[in-house]
């Protein structure tokens, strides 16, 4: 990137930089090219298309110059801009949490199907991360109260930041500890987890991407199902009795993680969910009667 700065035009800077990240392995060059320069310049995608012209300024090509940097590092785009959008919410997030995943949508919206007929139905989301499921859940069920609980104060404060930012800070504490400590003597609608699903294996070939993200929330043990058994032994106390609980599940997992739950006698599979790809993504779970 060694052009004049008046030379750098949105045009040519997208061009060279789709080349350069193809050159580095960045899956989807151009997008992620496009992404954070409309980032840096504070527009929209759009907006690039139509000023393909438009010179940038000196303090424009040095922070967008620091972005490519970055993502040829295989940093994650969401890390570098500070954003991602899930449920057609924008969530702030940092390499302190997961990145928001499109297949999570799917257990957001199975959670919803299911509470639509609950007047103020209470959540309980284990290792709410930035607080993308239980903040969208509050933010489209307005009556909706919740507990997110996770086991780092760091990403806590991250879901502290959603919350307030999308008004829901008052109906919605987060809380630090492992899984159902911190809301001892406390029963829920619904208890919804998107928890660490990659085996041990799978840890040491991850994308260079995934390796940025924050470890303790991506791994699940030798087989990857250690904390579905934990939250599956656990949860039936902590549910009401019509209550139900929704789990994301990796690659190949939701059966078995279906079989665990029947194996205990505590729990009914109501649903298995597949996300876009056809892959078995959601797990739905309802209390048996006692």
């Amino acid at each position: 990137m060694n052009q004049s700065k008046d030379v750098w035009t949105i045009g040519n800077i997208l061009t060279w930089t789709k080349q350069y990240f193809g050159e580095k392995g960045v899956d989807n060059p151009r997008l992620d090219a496009e992404v954070l320069l409309s980032h840096i310049l504070g527009t929209d995608r759009l907006y690039l298309y139509v000023h393909f012209d438009q010179p940038l300024q000196a303090a424009e090509l040095a922070a967008f110059r620091q972005a490519v940097k970055q993502r040829a590092m295989r940093l994650p785009v969401a890390y570098i801009t500070g954003h991602k959008e899930f449920m057609g919410i924008d969530f702030t997030v940092s390499p302190q949490v997961l990145i928001p995943r499109p297949e999570t949508e799917i257990l957001v919206q199975a959670v919803l199907d299911r509470l639509s007929g609950i007047t103020q139905p209470e959540i309980l989301d284990i290792g709410t991360g930035s607080g993308a499921i239980i903040i969208s859940l509050l933010h489209i069920l307005p009556t909706s109260t919740g507990i997110g609980v996770d086991l780092s104060v760091d990403a806590l404060t991250v879901a502290q930041t959603n919350a307030d930012r999308h008004g829901i800070g008052e109906r919605l504490e987060l809380r630090c500890g492992n899984t159902f400590s911190p809301v001892s003597g406390r029963q829920f609608d619904v208890i919804v987890s998107n928890p660490p699903y990659i085996t041990n294996d799978q840890l040491e070939r991850l994308p260079p991407e995934v390796l940025h993200e924050p470890r303790i929330a991506l791994a699940g043990g030798k087989d990857g199902l250690d904390y579905y058994r934990e939250i599956i032994t656990q949860a039936a106390g902590f549910l009401k009795p019509a209550g139900f609980i929704g789990l994301e599940v990796g690659y190949d997992q939701a059966r078995q993680v279906a079989a665990f739950a029947e194996q205990t006698n505590k729990y009914q599979v109501q649903d298995i969910i597949c996300d876009y790809a056809g892959i078995e993504r959601v797990v739905i779970l309802t209390r048996r009667e006692l």
